[in-house]
């Protein structure tokens, strides 16, 4: 076993974990909203303080999430939009940013007040429960569908099969892809502190979550480390890391290729059709004479003559079939059995039927859209994720005035856009007060239901609009999305000379960026900023010592 495993599964290792900051993170990455709050509410209570340390030249904390409510509020005073409805959603909006500012407080807090080892002991054992939870989800599976390959099993209308990785979701009981994400960002970790028997378990898990983006996204990283900053050994590592992956994809689960291979192939190898007529040849059998040379004629006396003979064998063929079976039955003196379906075959497989949900989707978009910008050929050519970027870009072509400070909070592309909606897409949101922009339901609403409202296998990140990137542009303007790249990753890249397992971890954070609304999410933003913070406090430690 790794001597620095054995060193943290020993008695003393154990008893030096910050048990405060160990239990904020489970609860703040649970999915449930009630349960973060809670999560804050009770490490105040239990560490007070409100020292954030804000300014523009050496923030303790990213100014940036100052800026983000302070231009919400500014896009609500310049544009009068004072109803009641409206006015809550920018309450919520601003609440979002304040639970973050009072999360990344703690975990600097934490981070400024433990000494490093004791996090370190605290993030390994939090990874080690995020396992043993991903773990159970997949003992559960085998305890529903007994011990068989559930990426195979199309049983219960594909209930698993290709959609096992969205039921392995870890501790946080969020969507695999928040799972993904902590593992990955476990993986980096383990192989940068060789630590790697945990390198493969959260490798392992990883691989169970089935997410094709965070794959693709790590094997990317992989290669750079390898390439640029690397051990002998921590290459091998990697290697294994890759081959489990390839063995995965090609023996466990073939349909997760298949389906990244026919995504590949029908939105980036896709080459416009060359129209040319459909000739049908006509066979010499249905031919009239009057069209026939003597050579042809005999030849269509030749195959209908051989047409009659064949038709004449299979009917004395069948007879004695028939007979046959008939005189077994009569022996027997039983009844044939008819043998029932099979769970593989389509009777039993993904429903192809909409659902509830699904149809109150289409009714709403239809009731509160007067003029939706998605067009079905857009649809079949394009990924939903690309459709959204293009029509953020055309909305602010037909609407240059709000490009400052964006369409407003919760009004184009965010979390609470769609939460507020109140079809529970993103969590609930009070029925008396519900609210939709008619910019969000023509643009971001209608493209996200003409996918989502389609078959499973249009139920994916490559096909949600949901993006970081997207929402400060859209929402927030160009005041927004400068905050986020200069005092957000700024703010971090200033540090990146102190950096080791920091620069993949902030480079697998801006990937993540682009397929969610991760800071409403309040999940792995809180864990990428513990990290980032511990290794610039431990290379400042190493480098004055």
């Amino acid at each position: 076993m790794n001597n620095r495993l054995s060193a943290f599964i020993s008695k003393k290792a154990v008893n030096a974990i910050e048990w405060k900051l160990l239990i904020f993170l489970v609860l703040f990455m649970d999915v449930k909203l009630v349960v973060k709050l809670a999560a804050i509410v009770l490490i105040f209570i239990l560490q007070p303080d409100f020292k954030f340390g804000f300014n523009i030249k050496n923030s303790r904390l990213p100014v940036f999430y100052l800026l983000m409510p302070a231009i919400a509020v500014l896009n609500w005073l310049l544009y009068q939009n004072f109803s009641l409805d409206y006015s809550l959603v920018l309450l919520t909006g601003v609440l979002f940013w304040v639970a973050s500012i009072l999360a990344i407080q703690q975990v600097k807090l934490f981070v400024e007040k433990t000494p490093v080892e004791t996090l370190h002991d605290t993030l390994v054992l939090f990874f080690i429960i995020n396992i043993a939870f991903s773990l159970l989800n997949l003992a559960a599976i085998f305890w529903e569908i007994g011990l068989q390959n559930p990426f195979r099993y199309q049983g219960e209308y594909q209930k698993y099969f290709i959609n096992t990785g969205d039921h392995i979701k870890g501790l946080s009981f969020d969507s695999s892809t928040t799972n993904a994400l902590i593992n990955s960002f476990g993986i980096i970790y383990f192989l940068y502190r060789k630590i790697y028997l945990l390198t493969l378990a959260c490798m392992a898990t990883l691989i169970l979550t089935a997410s094709n983006f965070t794959n693709l996204v790590m094997l990317l990283v992989l290669l750079l480390i390898f390439v640029f900053r690397s051990s002998k050994e921590q290459k091998s590592i990697m290697t294994v890391c890759i081959f489990m992956l390839v063995i995965f994809l090609a023996k466990f689960s073939p349909q997760n290729d298949s389906y990244i291979t026919e995504n590949f192939k029908n939105y980036f190898l896709k080459k416009e059709a060359r129209s040319h007529p459909a000739v049908r040849e006509i066979p010499i059998r249905e031919r009239p004479d009057s069209l026939l040379n003597t050579e042809s004629r005999k030849e269509k006396i030749a195959v209908l003559f051989l047409d009659s003979l064949e038709r004449a064998h299979l009917g004395i063929q069948a007879a004695i079939e028939k007979t046959a079976v008939v005189s077994l039955v009569n022996e027997q003196n039983i009844r044939p059995q008819i043998p029932g379906d099979s769970i593989h075959t389509p009777a039993f497989q993904s429903r192809k039927d909409t659902t509830i949900v699904q149809r109150q989707l289409i009714a709403y978009v239809n009731t509160h859209s007067n003029d939706p910008v998605v067009s079905a050929a857009e649809v079949e050519a394009l990924p939903g994720k690309i459709i959204s970027f293009i029509q953020s870009i055309h909305f602010f072509r037909s609407h240059p005035g709000k490009l400052l400070t964006g369409e407003g909070a919760g009004n184009f592309s965010s979390k609470l856009a769609f939460r507020a909606t109140g079809l529970k897409m993103s969590g609930g949101y009070p029925q008396k007060f519900i609210y939709c922009d008619t910019d969000f339901a023509n643009n971001h609403l209608a493209l996200y239901a003409a996918f989502f409202t389609k078959t499973e296998g249009s139920h994916s990140i490559i096909h949600s609009p949901a993006s970081v990137y997207d929402q400060v542009f859209t929402e927030y303007g160009l005041l927004g999305i400068g905050s986020f790249l200069f005092f957000y990753i700024g703010f971090f890249l200033r540090h990146i000379k102190k950096l080791s397992y920091g620069i993949p971890v902030l480079l697998i954070m801006i990937a993540a960026f682009t397929v969610d609304y991760w800071f409403e999410q309040l999940s792995i933003v809180v864990l990428f900023e513990l990290m980032i913070f511990l290794d610039i406090k431990e290379r400042a430690e190493n480098i004055v010592a």
